[in-house]
């Protein structure tokens, strides 16, 4: 490494740290200790399965921690024995109490998936797609009690455009927090890098995804539910009903024509919405493959023809009855 080597730990649990743990090994420095969230039960057998940030560690022989909480005595007092010059933190999911904050000699620093002090929170990527946001990032700060408002360290820039998609910019903004981390540190070890406060204005809040919000309201303009389409998949994924059967949007693009909102405008699955129309690409049915919207449209007896007026639903779902239409029901108008 170019750089002085630093004793830390790293603090990670889902696939997007996985790439920043590995830069900071390879960059050749010492790390003492790898936090990551406990094993969670997994797949049909409902098997303990390690983190993928637990899973790196330990096949590079790194001793691992996977405590529940940091909030107690004994946590805190384990991980300030460490004798840390600092810690890394990238979506580690637990909170970090002052103390813990505070045992490392230069502190704590994050790797986050956003603008700050835009979408601050859990969900940074998947909100700045859903507010329609042109560009998103990385920024390295320093970690301090509140939350995401530490000061900036580095930035780095990504465009969003008309067909980014979560994943896309999940794995774009892992690998680009990876290099920053590895910058970073090197002008933090080195006195160069002087962090910089955030500021007061356009602060906005990434919230916790919900599974709800993945249900398709045909009113709503068809930019926004393009948008929708590509931040909510594959979790919580994007859905409507069709006579009590839930089917997955997993991409859409928008289409032709106008009418309705929930009429269907064509065999090639263009539905009306509140403003423009939408083609669904590519949907799923429950216990059933991938395929087309048109296709789709062939395997369903072909009860449906475009163009049909909007019919009443059953309140609080998104149906498409044989008079051809998706209809937003009660509850999903707004």
């Amino acid at each position: 490494m170019t750089g002085r080597r630093l004793r830390l730990a790293f603090m990670g649990t889902p696939d997007f740290a996985v790439p920043s743990l590995r830069a900071l090994i390879d960059a050749g420095h010492e790390v003492a200790c790898v936090y990551s969230q406990p094993p969670r039960p997994a797949g049909r057998g409902q098997q303990l399965q390690r983190s993928p940030v637990q899973t790196l560690a330990e096949s590079h022989g790194l001793p691992v921690r996977t405590p529940k909480s940091l909030r107690t005595a004994e946590a805190q007092a384990e991980f300030a024995a460490l004798g840390l010059d600092i810690a890394v933190v990238a979506a580690y999911g637990l909170i970090l109490p002052v103390p813990v904050l505070e045992a490392p000699r230069l502190g704590c620093v994050n790797v986050h998936g956003s603008l700050l002090p835009r979408w601050r929170g859990a969900a940074p990527i998947h909100r700045a797609l859903l507010a329609g946001d042109s560009e998103t990032g990385i920024t390295i700060m320093g970690m301090e009690a509140g939350l995401d408002t530490g000061p900036m360290l580095l930035k780095g820039r990504v465009p969003i455009t008309a067909t980014s998609t979560a994943t896309e910019l999940h794995d774009a903004l892992a690998a680009m927090g990876a290099r920053l981390i590895v910058e970073a540190l090197e002008g933090v070890a080195a006195g160069r890098l002087t962090a910089a406060p955030q500021p007061a204005e356009g602060v906005t809040y990434a919230a916790k995804l919900e599974r709800e919000e993945g249900r398709l309201d045909w009113s709503r303009p068809a930019a926004e539910l393009t948008r929708r389409i590509r931040a909510l998949n594959p979790w919580p994924g994007v859905w409507f009903e069709n006579g009590g059967e839930r089917i997955k949007v997993l991409a859409a693009e928008l289409g032709d024509g106008a009418g309705a909102p929930g009429s269907l405008l064509g065999d090639d699955f263009t539905v009306a919405c509140g403003e423009g129309a939408l083609r669904l690409t590519r949907v799923q049915r429950q216990g059933r493959g991938v395929v087309d919207g048109a296709a789709f449209l062939r395997g369903v007896h072909g009860l449906w023809q475009p163009g049909a007026p909007a019919a009443q639903a059953p309140a609080g779902v998104l149906t498409m009855p044989p008079a051809g239409v998706l209809t937003p029901g009660p509850a999903d108008r707004p």
